[in-house]
């Protein structure tokens, strides 16, 4: 039986067609000589394109290896040892080792579950803020693994808030929800000591190439040169990302799809006793289970080829990550949790 491999948040429907293309037609120029880039006056085509979709500087978006090379950029420029951190309880556990790497410290502000979804309290980040003055803010949002957005409104009035801070936006599952970039000038115009982390990892299905970007302030110039390249980006790379920006059409229509199927998600499996399926902005899903039966339903899912993430994060320890995959796959991870679900009663009724 083959494998589902749903542990990661990688996107199974795969770039646009126009990606693959880049690559069968991939020349010399691209593959065996240094950027030439420089001499049109920009650092790249790709940040040229970015820059000016967003309506910024182009020397004010910069790319990186994914978003977790400008993240630790960031972290290592601007956090030093004592100063503090503030971010996510349930969130990546990524965050808190680069604070570690600086000897930085961490406070953690929690998201808390109301209804179907997990929500940010800005009133009480605010309140934390004034308590442990926080040298750098770290906002996920949309958040993994609760896949929680923070209202537009609501993220601005804490950018405003915080403008002695330098502040963190990471936005690695931007898109899922809503690709308009209106909103991301007027951030950056608002907190000059702001960078929003991007990559094309996750919505545009390219997390094999390892290529992000970042928007910064304009009093963020000591990352501009800490993170930039004399001999350019890697060209090829670009030509895709490039490639996967031209092709809208693609991209709505499977995030479309993701979308029908975190719906069905809810649907099915909070019919079974002791599930309850989270709303996601994301292309990935938080689901409760029945903690004391954790080993029956990982074994379960493993025996049918389906894997997941299991967590450990303090606040989700009771939660499982899934990734939406394509139509097919989601509806073998429904029939797998059915089927592992339905074990759990008969160990029960055997035991009485």
């Amino acid at each position: 039986m083959n494998q589902i491999m749903l542990d990661r948040n990688e996107n199974q429907y795969g770039p646009a067609p126009a990606c693959y293309r880049v690559l069968h037609e991939a020349n010399l120029e691209q593959l065996s000589l240094y950027s030439r880039d420089f001499a049109k006056g920009r650092k790249s085509e790709l940040s040229q394109r970015l820059a000016d979709e967003i309506g910024i500087p182009e020397e004010r978006v910069l790319l990186s290896y994914g978003s977790e090379d400008m993240l630790k950029q960031v972290v290592h420029c601007y956090l030093h040892q004592g100063e503090r951190l503030l971010l996510p309880q349930q969130s990546w556990w990524y965050y808190k080792k680069i604070a570690k790497e600086v000897h930085g410290d961490h406070v953690e502000y929690p998201l808390y579950e109301r209804g179907s979804r997990f929500e940010f309290d800005v009133d009480e980040i605010i309140k934390l803020y004034n308590i442990h003055t926080p040298h750098l803010i770290l906002i996920a949002s949309p958040n993994n693994p609760t896949g929680s957005t923070m209202r537009r409104d609501e993220l601005a009035r804490l950018i405003d808030y915080c403008s002695s801070s330098f502040v963190v936006l990471d936005q690695a599952y931007f898109g899922f929800e809503d690709s308009s970039n209106n909103h991301l000038k007027d951030l950056l115009n608002m907190h000059s000591r702001l960078a929003v982390l991007r990559t094309f990892s996750k919505y545009y299905a390219l997390a094999g190439l390892r290529i992000g970007y970042t928007c910064v302030g304009t009093e963020l110039a000591h990352l501009i040169e800490f993170s930039a390249r004399y001999l350019g980006y890697n060209q090829l790379t670009e030509k895709i990302a490039l490639a996967a920006l031209s092709d809208n059409a693609y991209y709505e229509r499977i995030t479309h799809y993701m979308s029908e199927d975190k719906a069905l998600y809810i649907q099915e499996l909070n019919k079974l006793d002791g599930f309850k399926a989270f709303e996601s902005d994301a292309n990935f899903m938080l689901v409760r289970f029945p903690v004391e039966h954790k080993k029956v339903l990982q074994d379960g899912l493993k025996q049918r080829g389906v894997i997941v993430k299991f967590l450990d994060d303090p606040g989700v320890t009771d939660c499982i990550r899934i990734t939406i995959g394509t139509r097919d796959q989601n509806m073998r991870v429904i029939r797998a949790f059915k089927d592992a679900a339905a074990s759990f009663s008969v160990k029960v009724e055997m035991a009485r």
